[in-house]
């Protein structure tokens, strides 16, 4: 069992490339996601509340929610980067985000799975060939997935769906969810394919993933159809997707969680058709 398969189907990290090359002059960066690959040069990372951060090695800073932050580099050398925004989604309820560190620094010598990846990132970063920004772009999804995948297996992520996905009889539960947001699952079900009792298995998932099994399910319904309103589906449509028997129930709690209606959702975002 693959336990991120579904949940990374609806829910992949994305990368958008902004920047590839010689970095010679300081910059500031916003308060997003933000993935960068260090490969040489004189390069300092200084941020709000927290220690400097001199890097003398080929390095990955990864900045899973956004923090502002600010590179300081030496004008004659400069820095050889490749940089791109992530987008996690956590505003808007995707989980990969939740309980993992503000900033995640790996050095490459220490993580040679990923030094592949990094290369193909900065020998295409570095060139000038066509479709050079699709293929970094597709090339930093991937390295996303690494980056997450290598967190969880050595214990940096201590709550949160990926930190119950860590957990072989969690997980059975969270993949069940995942694959069939639809089904009326009962905290009996879900303990039962966790082979653990009730009591025991809502208070371990309380305790890993941060929420009660009924509340994660219902935040992951969620999460689904606001990708479905943002495609344009009808209210009534997502309704049943995820698991209500009516659009009013269903709007009432998306509104309740969301702040906005599914109506209002789909208008902010462009969709198409939202008609019950």
């Amino acid at each position: 069992m693959d336990p991120f398969a579904a949940l990374f189907a609806h829910v992949t990290p994305r990368a958008r490339t902004f920047f590839a090359g010689n970095l010679c002059n300081s910059v500031d960066f916003p308060e997003v996601g933000h993935l960068h690959l260090f490969k040489g040069g004189v390069l300092t990372l200084t941020q709000p509340g927290a220690a400097h951060l001199a890097l003398h090695e080929p390095t990955l800073l990864f900045f899973p929610r956004g923090r502002t932050h600010r590179f300081v580099v030496d004008p004659e050398r400069g820095a050889d980067l490749v940089c791109a925004t992530v987008e996690l989604g956590g505003a808007e309820g995707n989980p990969i985000g939740e309980g993992l560190p503000e900033l995640v620094v790996m050095p490459l010598a220490g993580h040679p799975t990923l030094a592949p990846v990094c290369d193909l990132l900065m020998a295409e970063g570095f060139a000038d060939g066509g479709g050079r920004q699709a293929a970094l772009d597709r090339l930093f999804d991937y390295l996303l997935i690494l980056i997450v995948r290598d967190v969880v297996s050595s214990g940096g992520v201590e709550s949160g769906v990926l930190a119950g996905l860590a957990d072989p009889r969690l997980a059975k539960a969270l993949t069940a969810i995942h694959d069939a947001p639809a089904k009326p699952w009962t905290l009996e079900d879900l303990a039962d394919l966790a082979g653990m009792s009730r009591t025991r298995f809502a208070e371990l998932f309380r305790t890993r993933v941060g929420r009660t099994p009924i509340d994660y399910l219902t935040a992951w319904r969620m999460t689904l159809a606001r990708q479905l309103l943002a495609k344009g589906k009808p209210v009534k449509s997502v309704a049943a997707q995820v698991g209500y028997d009516s659009a009013a129930a269903f709007s009432r709690v998306f509104s309740r969680m969301s702040g906005l209606s599914p109506r209002e959702l789909a208008g902010k975002v462009g969709g198409g058709e939202v008609g019950s």
